[in-house]
């Protein structure tokens, strides 16, 4: 994630974060977000605005996209793995089928598995 400076800037750094947020997630027009300020006592014109929307607006796209990806990172292999056992599922219902297998569905090894195969073969 890339630090955001806000160096040389008359406001702090959580006025123009919430300016800035305002903005995007409500799409209001800078003059609505002009407003909402000032009810807050916090005057700053609607140019500011637009400025730090330009300015910091896609730094912190970027940054969201980045920790959402590092967030999501190891989820593909959790969501896809039902994927496998479908594969395994169609696979032993195929031997099923054709009379080539048994009739106890193949299990993979593990402590698990083989409670379910003795609990089966009894």
């Amino acid at each position: 994630m890339q630090p955001i400076s806000y160096k040389h800037h008359r406001f702090p750094a959580d006025v123009i974060r919430q300016v800035v947020w305002l903005y995007f997630r409500f799409t209001l027009s800078y003059r609505d977000v002009e407003d909402l300020q000032a009810q807050r006592g916090i005057e700053v014109s609607y140019e500011t605005i637009r400025c730090w929307t330009l300015k910091f607006g896609r730094l912190f796209a970027h940054n969201l996209r980045r920790s959402r990806a590092a967030d999501l990172a190891g989820e593909h292999r959790a969501e896809n793995s039902h994927l496998a056992i479908r594969r395994r599922e169609r696979k032993q219902q195929k031997v099923r089928i054709a009379g080539l297998g048994p009739a106890v569905p193949i299990q993979p090894s593990g402590s698990f598995a083989s409670a379910v195969r003795s609990g089966l073969s009894q």
